[in-house]
């Protein structure tokens, strides 16, 4: 256990910049290719309905189950009031999730904690899989949570440090997407997604949760890039 704190706590050196951003720019490779989106869109799922799960406690509603699908959808069941602040909070979470896990990521990594937030990765996966309600979902959560376990055990640290850059960059550039894909969807396939109950919920469209939604993922993306990668953007600047 000693062992496991150390490497938990100890601070790693910064990666050059360029190996910064090459992540970056892998990163959005396997955002923008549709071969590879749907396997990064199903990581972006297991975020999206853990922002649903620790919004939905913490308003003190009662947490039921989690199921991810193999269309690399999920579900979050929750018990409470069916409306009211709690739930509006708990619904604005999923597509909310990603930018604020991606910019608390690259906080981390900024003060040389890539070895912590692997870490934390693996954590949350496990607390997680408490809570998961089908066997796709139990699969999915073991797969990641292996992983980054295996990643954070026995790769060299510079691995380990590149990686968790990637991670960042991943969560900070594949926000935006899923709710650029909602709009493009139309009001027909908006039907039954979050902004759709949120707008049943506050008489607000569903188009314009989707925009200030948007808005604060792109918001996120600018802040976890001036983190992660603050000598290039001074740089451009």
């Amino acid at each position: 256990m000693r062992t496991v704190w150390e490497r938990i706590t100890a601070t790693q050196p910064l990666p050059d910049p360029g190996l910064v951003l090459v992540a970056g720019l892998v990163a959005l490779a396997l955002v923008a290719l549709p071969e590879t989106w749907r396997w990064v869109r199903l990581g972006v799922t297991v975020v999206h309905e853990a922002g649903h799960a620790v919004v939905a406690v913490l308003v003190g509603r009662r947490l039921q189950g989690i199921r991810l699908h193999r269309d690399t959808s999920g579900l979050t069941v929750s018990k409470g009031r069916p409306a009211g602040p709690g739930m509006v909070a708990m619904l604005a979470a999923g597509y909310l999730a990603p930018a604020v896990v991606g910019v608390t990521a690259a906080l981390l990594l900024a003060e040389g904690r890539a070895v912590a937030l692997l870490w934390l990765a693996v954590v949350l996966l496990l607390a997680l899989l408490v809570w998961v309600r089908n066997a796709y979902g139990a699969v999915t959560l073991l797969a990641f949570g292996a992983a980054v376990g295996l990643l954070t055990w026995y790769a060299d640290p510079a691995v380990q440090s590149l990686a968790a850059y990637l991670v960042a960059w991943l969560l900070l550039l594949a926000a935006p997407r899923p709710l650029l894909e909602l709009l493009a969807a139309g009001r027909h396939g908006r039907r039954g997604s979050d902004p759709d109950q949120l707008a049943r919920l506050t008489r607000v469209p569903a188009v314009a949760w989707c925009l200030v939604m948007l808005a604060a993922n792109l918001t996120g993306l600018t802040v976890g890039a001036a983190l992660l990668a603050p000598d290039l953007l001074a740089r451009v600047g």
